[in-house]
């Protein structure tokens, strides 16, 4: 059976956690989806960057739909626009946009959404009141955001192409539209195809950095190795994901420091916690950004000497 999808569509805003819309610029209704509540590490915090948002929307918030830990959570437990969940109940976002939660929240005028593909699904999951945009894409949202498991061809696409052309507002809008309608318009891939050509020469200069990854080992820590590069005084433009992705193949952490920020990944199902470790409130318990000038602290909490790097 297709899914419905409106005639009127919402308005589509793009954000991250730590760049939100302005309350006032929000047409109607606004559904929140994929963004994470904002911890320390953004520089600003929940108080600074989400509460602003959730205030000034008010009862114009229908719903707020996220799976990102955060201290914050207990806070709207009670309210029912609020549907939150951690990254080990819910990988991905998608999952959690269900028939039966678009039925209970009812029409709204605006979705903001994450920008990457899990967002984007999200978005599109909504717009088509809870349907699935293809069969496999729960599935291709949930590897591609944990980066475990392989996704689907058609996955891997839109993944490629938002990494190659990630700023491109028209394109992600377009993906939105794709998804919304099933992909029915076969011709819509021409421009999604030609983004992730863009991808081609990012993947290139990450493998390239990779090889100034230099493998540590830890004292006294569940982890044993932690693989580290400083890209800052790169000349390229790079993918971050797949150079992270790089460092996990050598060690049990990896650490890449670009300019103000130190970003520090591990495998979706290793078990670290670099919310507990480095005391922050919410995010990706297993991918966290930091800025730079915690280095020596943060490298000294993986178990690393700051003196052997220099």
């Amino acid at each position: 059976m297709k899914a419905a999808v409106p005639e009127a569509w919402p308005d589509l805003v793009f954000a991250t956690p730590r760049k939100l819309p302005r309350a006032r610029d929000l047409r109607g209704r606004v559904v929140v989806l994929d963004l994470a509540f904002a911890s320390e590490a953004s520089g600003s915090g929940f108080e600074k960057i989400t509460k602003p948002l959730i205030d000034g929307l008010g009862p114009r918030l229908a719903a707020w739909v996220d799976h990102h830990d955060h201290a914050e959570h207990g806070r709207f437990r009670a309210d029912p626009r609020f549907v939150l969940a951690t990254k080990a109940e819910h990988g991905a976002c998608p999952e959690m946009v269900t028939k039966d939660l678009v039925h209970r929240i009812g029409p709204c005028d605006t979705i903001v959404c994450h920008t990457d593909f899990d967002g984007l699904c999200s978005a599109a999951k909504w717009i088509r009141g809870g349907d699935l945009p293809y069969p496999e894409a729960d599935d291709d949202a949930r590897a591609i955001d944990t980066r475990t498991g392989t996704p689907t061809s058609i996955g891997q696409r839109f993944d490629r192409a938002i990494r190659g052309r990630s700023r491109d507002l028209a394109l992600l809008g377009l993906i939105v539209r794709h998804l919304a309608t099933g992909l029915s318009d076969v011709t819509l891939w021409q421009p999604i195809d030609q983004a992730g050509s863009a991808f081609v020469p990012l993947e290139q200069a990450a493998r390239m950095l990779a090889a100034r990854y230099r493998v540590l080992q830890t004292i006294g820590k569940p982890w044993k190795s932690v693989a580290f590069v400083d890209v800052t005084e790169r000349s390229e433009a790079y993918d971050r994901t797949l150079l992270l992705l790089l460092g996990q193949e050598r060690a049990h952490v990896a650490v890449v420091v670009d300019h103000e920020t130190l970003t520090l990944a591990a495998r979706y199902d290793s078990g670290i916690n670099f919310l507990e470790l480095l005391e922050l409130s919410g995010g990706m318990p297993t991918l966290v950004s930091v800025h730079s000038q915690r280095r020596s602290e943060v490298l000294g909490r993986l178990g690393i000497d700051s003196a052997e790097i220099g």
